[in-house]
């Protein structure tokens, strides 16, 4: 590996994010007292994560410790691995898929990628960043230096949940306790950090919010911006993917019930002509 593939944008992005993560917990874990602060009276004083630990009351420093752990093997997994790139060479597993895209309405021809020259399945869209077409592409997310797609954006909700828990955790903290009165500059260290966090908090809880509404109804963030430039929803005046909340929720997380979305594509086709033959 060549040098300078370390200041690759990728290894920046998961470096920095690492050093942040270890150093706002560092900087709970730092400031210890057990006078409280008169400046901001309490009326049931939580003691502070180090304080825990001096007491011998570890069960929930270690709770904090492994959850702050989890979240961040959670954000390398989902932005180190693939979140759902089709496949520039055919194989053989996805001879069935290929049958699958058969059953695709002649009106809605799937097309043929501009860049990478292959055939972008439904909801597929080519990332200019990766360079690579992603099956029920979702987005491309700066913080990751990855795409969102049908591989790893269920654990993208996940890593999502279980960081704002992080988050709300160390807003909590940062809040309550108070600075060491024989440190002047941590208490601004510790302003900072509470500051950071709630930014971190309110970001982390809007996305989390707007990706349940979206796997609710079982869309993506592209589908939901560009509904009017997609040619398979802009023919339809719903969405053809949508079928119902629990099937929705049970489709995203298992994988059930399984099949394309060629397939799932053709049956709501099936659906509506009965229905328009019936009436």
């Amino acid at each position: 590996m060549a040098p300078w593939a370390l200041l690759s944008p990728g290894v920046l992005v998961r470096t920095g994010h690492t050093v942040l993560t270890w150093g706002i917990t560092l900087v709970l874990f730092l400031h210890d007292t057990g006078e409280p602060d008169l400046a901001r009276p309490r009326t049931h004083p939580i003691p502070p994560l180090r304080q825990w630990e001096e007491q011998g009351e570890l069960l929930l420093p270690l709770i904090f410790l492994l959850l702050v752990l989890g979240s961040l093997l959670l954000y390398l997994a989902v932005s180190l691995m693939d979140p759902g790139y089709v496949n520039v060479q055919p194989q053989p597993q996805e001879e069935a898929k290929e049958e699958q895209t058969a059953m695709v309405p002649q009106t809605i021809p799937l097309r043929r990628c501009r860049y990478c020259l292959v055939l972008q399945p439904l909801r597929a869209r080519h990332c200019r960043e990766c360079r690579r077409c992603v099956r029920r592409y979702d987005h491309h997310c700066p913080w990751m230096e990855n795409c969102v797609g049908e591989r790893n954006h269920p654990l993208f909700v996940a890593y999502l949940a279980l960081q704002l828990v992080v988050l709300l955790w160390g807003l909590y903290l940062a809040w309550w306790v108070p600075a060491p009165p024989w440190v002047s500059g941590l208490r601004g260290l510790l302003f900072a950090t509470f500051l950071l966090l709630s930014l971190f908090s309110l970001v982390a809880g809007l996305l989390l919010a707007s990706h349940l509404y979206l796997v609710a109804s079982n869309t993506t963030t592209w589908e939901f911006i560009s509904s009017h430039r997609i040619a398979y929803l802009r023919q339809r005046p719903g969405n053809p993917f949508d079928r119902g909340l629990i099937r929705n929720l049970a489709h995203f997380f298992c994988g059930w019930p399984s099949g394309s979305w060629e397939t799932l594509w053709a049956e709501e086709e099936e659906e509506e002509e009965g229905s328009s033959q019936a009436v």
